[in-house]
């Protein structure tokens, strides 16, 4: 989802030198395969938006894999663009690296001064190590290597797999399924009481680039929009949206994850970045998308 958006954004504003490989053709995990592929196309800067990611089953299926993986992936790009002397890199961390019960709006400040939220740990831990690599590597080497924390983001592309999804997309196409189905209810998981923030993917992609060009300083920097909603809230919008006249059912036997998770996007705005795509917009956008590339 992210790195297509950043095509797109980087082929609209006239780039055309942009090497790529998909799951394909190039196994990130594999170190072999990712200094040969760094070596042969010698990339000025580097997007580095590859990860393994999921929702909360699978973060809570799954903790091995996400821990290992996202460590093998990101050790093998970051220390592969030092070898080759790549001018700058960003990595795309996680809003999921600030404790479970940060302050909220949640300031860059507060990684590491709590515990994690304990469904998505393995992952959050291994998006912490990557920035801590990347930090490292500027103060040892002086490299200019940027690390930024999106929040939940969401758009063409999504997973809207049931068992791997985010939120998000996983209300979308329930609200789907159940509109084309008749149903009179839908189920979600959890209280509906939690508090979410959601930015679309081509802001992200627009936010990276402005990144890229004025950002370079080390320490963390969040992106997002700075608003949030309950997630009761979200699901009622989607719906609408959507066209499904039902009814919401609460599975209170499901977790609920974080309490509230709203970054602080002072230090971005201050830069002078604006998000540009309101929510209800933003889902409409996607669910035309979901409609025409995967409902079928």
């Amino acid at each position: 989802m992210v790195g297509s958006a950043l095509l797109r954004r980087l082929e609209a504003e006239g780039f055309s030198n942009l090497p790529t490989r998909d799951r394909s053709e190039l196994d990130l995990t594999d170190e072999h395969a990712v200094r040969g592929f760094f070596r042969q196309e010698r990339p000025d800067a580097v997007i580095f938006a590859a990860a393994k990611v999921g929702g909360i089953k699978a973060n809570s299926d799954f903790p091995v894999e996400f821990l290992l993986d996202n460590l093998r992936i990101q050790n093998n790009v970051i220390e592969a663009a030092h070898e080759i002397g790549v001018r700058k890199l960003l990595f795309l961390g996680s809003s999921c690296i600030y404790p479970k019960f940060a302050p909220q709006p949640i300031p860059e400040t507060a990684l590491l001064t709590g515990p994690l939220e304990p469904t998505n740990e393995a992952y959050a831990v291994a998006k912490i190590a990557g920035i801590k690599l990347c930090q490292a590597f500027s103060r040892e080497y002086g490299a200019n290597f940027i690390s930024a924390m999106p929040t939940n983001l969401y758009g063409p592309n999504d997973n809207f797999d049931l068992e791997t999804s985010h939120v998000l997309a996983a209300l979308l196409r329930k609200a789907h399924e159940a509109k084309k189905s008749g149903a009179r209810q839908l189920v979600v998981w959890g209280t509906g009481k939690p508090r979410r923030e959601f930015l679309h993917v081509d802001d992200a992609a627009r936010a990276c680039l402005f990144l890229l060009e004025t950002y370079d300083s080390p320490e963390i920097i969040n992106v997002g929009c700075g608003e949030d909603i309950a997630i009761r809230e979200l699901a009622e919008l989607i719906c609408e949206v959507i066209g499904f006249n039902g009814e919401l059912s609460w599975d209170t036997t499901k977790p609920d994850g974080t309490p509230r998770k709203l970054l602080d996007v002072t230090r971005l705005k201050n830069l002078g970045w604006q998000p540009t795509i309101p929510l209800r917009e933003g889902i409409a956008r996607t669910y035309e998308w979901f409609v025409k590339n995967v409902a079928g």
